[in-house]
């Protein structure tokens, strides 16, 4: 619950009647490894703020192959964001890579808070800006820069989650094979 207000208050300040109001709105779940938050086809109920742990969210191609979008660790959110919003099924997952636990809100919660609180639409969007702006830089990465510059990007910005994700899933974020990987992986040592 102090993570929840720490994290919102990260960007406003609430008072405490505020606040007891604004966490009625979330749910909490401890969550284990290798368990899923979303699954392919299923409703996408809520969007999850990581209190604790690290997760991935990605999708399947046609061929079988997994490609992750995203990384979440602490403080970040995450949710299939196009069923989340559209109200629509899972075409992503999302999957628990070390045990932790999260906050989840529904969009008509969300939405609530949203139309009540200034402050709490502000927040939305200052997160989603951020977001965006991420995703962004992520694409760009991702179409104009070798498996290198990637690598020594990713190493940069998340240097915790180099050390704490398996090496075949950074290679799959990154957008190179295993062996790629290792071999970027030593040149930078």
């Amino acid at each position: 619950m102090n993570r929840l207000r720490e994290h919102i208050e990260e960007i406003i300040s609430l008072t405490d009647e505020e606040f007891d109001y604004i966490k009625t709105f979330f749910t909490f779940k401890n969550v284990r490894k290798n368990q899923f938050l979303v699954h392919e086809g299923d409703e996408v109920k809520f969007e999850f703020l990581t209190l604790d742990g690290i997760y991935k969210v990605f999708y399947i191609d046609g061929n079988g192959k997994e490609h992750i979008l995203q990384f979440a660790k602490k403080d970040w959110w995450m949710t299939d964001y196009i069923g989340f919003f559209k109200e629509k099924n899972a075409t992503m997952f999302v999957e628990c890579l070390q045990d932790g636990a999260v906050a989840c809100l529904t969009l008509e919660g969300r939405e609530k808070l949203a139309s009540e609180f200034h402050k709490m639409e502000y927040f939305f969007r200052a997160k989603l800006t951020n977001g965006y702006i991420a995703l962004q830089q992520r694409i760009i990465l991702l179409l104009s820069s070798t498996p290198q510059q990637r690598y020594e990007e990713f190493s940069k910005l998340y240097p915790d989650l180099i050390s704490q994700i398996p090496k075949k899933y950074v290679a799959e974020y990154l957008g190179v094979s295993r062996e790629t990987l290792s071999r970027l992986y030593s040149n930078n040592k």
